[in-house]
């Protein structure tokens, strides 16, 4: 009896070391990852925090990077960020981004003559990826400049579109869109189903691996439980869990 509770006791604990050692690999893992969290136009980092303490929790290492959005155009806000986290994530494993809004437009922008050796997979939440019709017709008010800054009249569908010049991405992507709406306003300019800043037909680039669509706003995305669940997902396997399955 003696012999066989030891080895009961041994295989007991041969099982309880197996699993933490899994665990521990796993996070391991997972912190030899960065992620860069890109906020979208007229916001700050505070609007990523959600996602960062999700991320982090994951075992991500997290970059929640803060830039004055409506300060300069794209082209200027892009160099300036990249100057500051090219020696942050240039000694990672791996550098996954998630970008809200314009955040995407900087990503691609940086892209367009750049490449990140290092770079993993991208969620993008509803990037303008086509523009949209809002700065289109607002563009030349003065409320309007004075909120968005320079940038937020590229953000547009006619010549001066930052979107609609960018090269097709080539790396994998995940977007996540919205379908409701709390500014009837903006929603009023916006042709379609949109999600109060951008439409749907607008939020997707001419290449990308993934979509998911969800009853949210573009404002509040961010921090939807459902969307914070994909973006980690995404990371993860490089696709989103489908509606209809459990997360």
């Amino acid at each position: 009896m003696k012999i066989l509770f030891i080895l009961i006791l041994i295989s007991m604990t041969s099982l309880l070391f197996m699993a933490k050692a899994g665990t521990h690999t796993c996070a391991s893992m997972r912190k030899q990852k960065t992620v860069v969290l890109l906020h979208g136009l007229a916001r700050s980092s505070r609007a990523m925090n959600k996602l960062e303490k999700n991320l982090k929790a994951e075992g991500y290492t997290v970059i929640n990077h803060d830039y004055p959005s409506t300060k300069a155009p794209i082209e200027v806000l892009t160099k300036q960020i990249f100057q500051t986290l090219e020696p942050e994530i240039k000694n990672a494993k791996r550098v996954h981004f998630v970008t809200h809004s314009m955040g995407g437009m900087i990503l691609r922008e940086y892209l367009q003559d750049h490449t990140l050796p290092n770079l993993g997979r991208v969620v993008m939440l509803a990037p303008p990826s086509r523009g949209s019709e809002v700065p289109d017709k607002l563009g030349n008010i003065f409320l309007y400049k004075w909120i968005n800054g320079p940038a937020g009249n590229q953000l547009g569908t006619g010549k001066n579109s930052q979107p609609l010049r960018l090269n097709a991405p080539d790396f994998e992507l995940g977007i996540i869109a919205g379908d409701r709406s709390i500014n009837p306003i903006l929603s009023l300019l916006i042709p379609g189903p949109d999600d109060g800043k951008v439409s749907l037909a607008r939020v997707k680039p001419a290449a990308y691996n993934d979509y998911y669509q969800l009853h949210t706003t573009h404002a509040t995305m961010m921090w939807n439980a459902k969307v914070i669940q994909q973006t980690c997902h995404f990371l993860e396997h490089g696709t989103f869990k489908k509606q209809g399955t459990s997360l």
